[in-house]
């Protein structure tokens, strides 16, 4: 396996794995805010507030993994 094949297997193992997690955590708040939202609909605003502060955390992590698959590429 030469060098260049080898470093882009690396980028899409990086890409691949390192979005798994923010992506079932994503879920997991629009699952879990629903069902919040079902149980008091009166406290709307503070509950998507929290879900969108909460979603942005997780889709940081994805972020990280797409710059670090970037730099891998790259360099």
């Amino acid at each position: 396996m030469s060098g260049e094949v080898a470093k882009l297997f690396a980028v899409a193992l990086t890409i691949g794995l390192g979005v798994i997690a923010p992506s079932i955590a994503i879920g997991n708040i629009g699952s879990k805010a629903m069902e919040a939202l079902g149980r008091n609909p009166e406290a709307e605003s503070a509950i998507r507030t929290t879900m969108i502060l909460a979603i942005a955390f997780a889709e940081a992590v994805a972020i990280y993994a797409l710059v670090v698959s970037l730099i891998l590429k790259f360099t």
